[in-house]
């Protein structure tokens, strides 16, 4: 079993993150939703608040709780 086995399934969020430029996210700004479709309705880029898909909660190497953005949408 490999590394990448380990990692939580993708899932799909509306994460708090103005600029979205960030690679990873804290874990208090994502809510994760049912699917894509939701993500995409409840977004406000007006107020900072984007579709993503993400994987996680995951441990970074600091000791916080993070979610890594496989891609905005």
């Amino acid at each position: 079993m490999s590394e990448a086995d380990d990692a939580p399934p993708a899932r799909f969020a509306v994460v708090y993150a103005p600029g979205r430029k960030r690679e990873r996210v804290p874990e208090n700004t994502v809510r994760v939703v049912v699917d894509q479709s939701t993500a995409v309705q409840e977004a406000d880029p007006s107020k900072g608040y984007f579709a993503a898909e993400v994987l996680g909660p995951m441990r970074s190497s600091e000791g916080f709780r993070v979610f890594f953005v496989r891609r905005w949408l």
